[in-house]
């Protein structure tokens, strides 16, 4: 199985290198497996698990929300849980869409009004 070292996970992830140990530590990254030498080396399912992360981060999961998920995730009875703190966070995901997009139809009327004015 292929390893990655910190810097390789931090630039395959996009997360910093400090990220990755904050969310180590804070539970929102499982355990990461050392080398004989102590160094961490992730593996592909952590950077799998990392690219989720980056999906919720991206699209606003408060910390809190990110570690209650990451708990739920390591017991397989809390499916249910975990849909339900999915979907509260897409309907959030999606009162932000909504809104930009009620702010980008009225920044195109401003465009449109300069251009109606010969600009």
């Amino acid at each position: 199985m292929a390893t990655y070292s910190p810097a390789q996970a931090a630039e395959v992830s996009g997360f910093s290198i400090d990220t990755l140990r904050y969310y180590e530590r804070e539970g929102i990254l499982r355990p990461i497996a050392r080398t004989s030498g102590g160094h961490r080396a992730y593996t592909e399912d952590d950077l799998g698990w990392l690219d989720l992360v980056h999906c919720l981060r991206d699209t606003g999961m408060p910390i809190a929300d990110l570690k209650r998920y990451a708990e739920l995730s390591l017991d397989e009875a809390t499916l249910a849980a975990r849909v339900a703190l999915l979907e509260e966070h897409d309907r959030r995901v999606q009162e932000s869409v909504d809104a930009l997009r009620r702010q980008q139809e009225r920044l195109r009327e401003k465009i449109g009004w300069y251009r109606q004015q010969g600009v």
